[in-house]
């Protein structure tokens, strides 16, 4: 039996494997290969790379780091976790795995304008046409041409947000119509962001910008910033008996400790503020609590 299996390879399943690892620990980390981090093509805003980090790099470094002090990764998706006498069965696939404790930090899914090609939003992403996350990214688009695809309450605060990087940001509805309240269209209408229907589609990579079909007609913009939402993977979390609030987070207390003994959760999947460093934190938060919990079942000595 592993002293702990992580569910998730991203920025906090990868501190905590590095974590759990020096603490001589018995840990194995599953990675199905979707973490949002890999589709990052340059980080800018993590400390200690002033020259930028591709997300694919970052990662890989991190699990360089942790495999050094003996974590191990299988490159499977986990489909059911359940509880036992003393811990956890963990099916990966038809393979089954057993552990004193586990962690999840499976992240978030964003979700994508409807109809969009993989390989053209692989592309786009690359090259910084379409980004997902403001926070991260939104000084490299300083007095671009930005589109944002949404609307309501949350496309409203993205554009609002992106106008403190440039004058020129548009509102696009993913439908045919915008659904604002009045109190939205007061704030787009001080922020002097402009509006257009949808429904979006037709989209493509036109003379260096992201172009897309509009009720207006077709437009083209700089960079595009889908506020689509996203779905939160706690699924393998419900099923084995953890809490959710009312947004599908994984409830967890100040130790990041779910409802279920020896069950913990970190990161995006416990509060998606989709930064790194929030992520890494989480993890040795995690991490650590893990290993005050082992060492209260079983003193921890050499």
């Amino acid at each position: 039996m592993l002293d702990c299996i992580i569910v998730g390879a991203g920025p906090a399943g990868l501190t905590a494997a590095i974590y759990l690892a020096r603490f001589r620990l018995s840990i194995r980390l599953f990675d199905c290969g979707t973490s949002r981090a890999a589709l990052i093509p340059c980080t800018h805003n993590h400390a200690g790379f002033p020259d930028g980090i591709a997300g694919t790099d970052l990662l890989a470094r991190m699990l360089a780091q942790a495999e050094r002090y003996g974590a191990e990764r299988e490159l499977a998706r986990v489909t059911r976790i359940e509880r036992e006498e003393g811990g956890f069965i963990v099916w990966a696939e038809a393979r089954e795995f057993h552990a004193r404790t586990v962690l999840l930090a499976t992240g978030v899914i964003n979700n994508r304008p409807s109809g969009i090609d993989d390989a053209l939003h692989t592309k786009a992403l690359a090259k910084g046409l379409l980004r997902y996350c403001p926070i991260c990214d939104g000084y490299e688009v300083t007095d671009q041409r930005v589109a944002v695809i949404g609307t309501g309450d949350h496309g409203t605060a993205e554009a609002v947000f992106l106008r403190g990087y440039t004058s020129d940001v548009t509102l696009v509805s993913p439908e045919a119509g915008h659904e604002l309240d009045p109190q939205c269209e007061a704030e787009l209408d001080k922020a002097g962001i402009a509006r257009v229907d949808g429904p979006c589609g037709g989209y493509a990579i036109e003379n260096g910008r992201f172009a897309i079909d509009t009720a207006k007609g077709r437009l083209s913009f700089d960079s595009v910033y889908p506020a689509l939402g996203s779905r939160v993977r706690s699924d393998l979390a419900v099923e084995a008996g953890a809490m959710t609030s009312k947004d599908d987070c994984i409830v967890v207390d100040s130790h990041r400790r779910t409802n279920v003994p020896g069950l913990f959760a970190a990161g995006d999947v416990v509060k998606g503020l989709d930064q790194i460093s929030h992520a890494m934190g989480d993890g040795g938060v995690a991490a650590t609590a893990i290993r005050n919990y082992l060492a209260e079942l079983k003193p921890l000595r050499r």
